[in-house]
């Protein structure tokens, strides 16, 4: 398969490829997320420089690995040149630095407020540690990158009747050519494939990934039993039955076109991260945030969102692409949204057209274009805690 258009990007030292440069503040206790805004806020490194916050205090408990292995990969996605922990100096937090470093060979500091004795010092310390690391990160230069070099991630929020006829099977064509070129895509939402999954499962290349999708879905289902909720009950959401959804299978029907019709290659456990190209499907919450911030531990490095409400999500390491299900949304959130599917149903545009739209776009996003979201300045990070399908 041929195109006429270049990827380029920043090469990594693991063999990964980055479309944004960024210098990453992550720190490793939520009594530091303040530190970490008011640094990124006011150096004059500013628009190179990312971070988030959340609520983890630090305590180790029966999801410490999950934990683990979200911060050290996220710490190291590919759109990530250097990171800089910030933490109190507690031994949970030096295991996530050591696994990162064990991830990919890139600049990583670790400062921590035991090391400084205040918060005034360890703020000045963060600053100064960006002013050392900011000119070999600023002289990083784009390169041609292969196909290969992309890994997108599939998503959907706020779907309506609209989602499955539109925009969420005109990203399938785009990642069916981005598959056929050899780049990866990866499926998630254990949730919104329930009852689906045999249709996935159907289009495995071993019948050993068959099973395995459909035993991840049988999996998720037990766990949210044996939490006393009856899925099936809650889903659609109430947003999804307002656009006009009417059941879950309907509306997993829907998210599973994300994926087009290209063969499965594996399954992969909640951000671990893939092995050789191709499609696979990625045990996730059905929750954005949680999703997102998966795909950014599994080295992810563009994400594509459909929505037929508008969710306003994004990432602090992935450029995220919102697609509009229907003309009417995509009109009155204009900062929200980067190209509207709904020509579609509006007859203006046919389903490949506007596949054909996405793919483009992609690429222009991973050439430097700015998404809404990253104009908005959406940075949502959130680590998933709740359940683990495959425990």
């Amino acid at each position: 398969m041929s195109t006429g258009s270049v990827l380029t990007g920043y090469p990594r030292a693991n063999g990964r490829w980055g479309f944004r440069n960024y210098i990453l503040l992550l720190p490793l206790h939520n009594a530091l997320n303040q530190i970490v805004d008011e640094v990124r806020s006011n150096h004059p490194a500013g628009p190179i420089i990312t971070s988030v916050s959340h609520d983890w205090s630090g305590e180790v408990d029966k999801d410490w690995g999950r934990i683990s292995k979200v911060f050290s990969g996220f710490a190291v996605n590919p759109n990530v040149a250097a990171t800089i922990f910030i933490g109190i100096g507690s031994a949970s937090e030096e295991q996530i630095v050591s696994a990162a470093r064990l991830r990919r060979e890139m600049p990583i500091h670790y400062i921590t407020l035991q090391q400084l004795g205040s918060f005034t010092a360890l703020q000045d310390e963060v600053s100064n540690s960006i002013t050392e690391i900011f000119p070999a990160v600023a002289n990083m230069k784009r390169e041609p990158a292969p196909w290969s070099a992309l890994v997108l991630g599939l998503e959907c929020g706020g779907s309506d009747a609209y989602s499955g006829i539109t925009a969420n099977p005109a990203l399938g064509v785009a990642s069916d050519k981005f598959v056929g070129l050899g780049a990866t895509s990866i499926l998630a939402e254990t949730m919104e494939i329930l009852g689906a999954e045999h249709l996935l499962a159907a289009r495995a290349i071993t019948p050993e990934v068959g099973r395995a999708i459909v035993d991840v879905v049988a999996r998720y289902e037990r766990s949210i039993t044996y939490e006393g909720i009856d899925i099936r009950g809650a889903q659609p959401s109430r947003g999804n039955i307002e656009g006009g959804l009417t059941t879950l299978e309907e509306k997993s029907l829907g998210a599973a076109k994300k994926a087009g019709n290209a063969p499965f290659t594996g399954v992969l456990d909640y951000a671990d991260v893939p092995t050789a190209a191709g499609l696979y499907f990625m045990d996730t919450p059905g929750h954005d945030i949680e999703q997102l911030t998966g795909f950014a531990a599994a080295d992810v490095n563009i994400t594509v969102f459909t929505t037929g409400r508008g969710t306003p999500t994004g990432s602090a390491v992935i450029p995220t692409i919102k697609v509009a299900t229907n003309t009417e949304m995509a009109v009155a959130l204009p900062d929200l949204i980067d190209l509207n599917a709904g020509t579609i149903a509006d007859g203006t545009e046919t389903l490949s057209e506007v596949g054909e739209r996405i793919f483009q776009e992609i690429i222009d996003v991973a050439n430097g274009k700015l998404t809404a979201a990253e104009r908005g300045g959406h940075r949502e990070f959130n680590l998933s805690r709740l359940y683990g399908s495959t425990q």
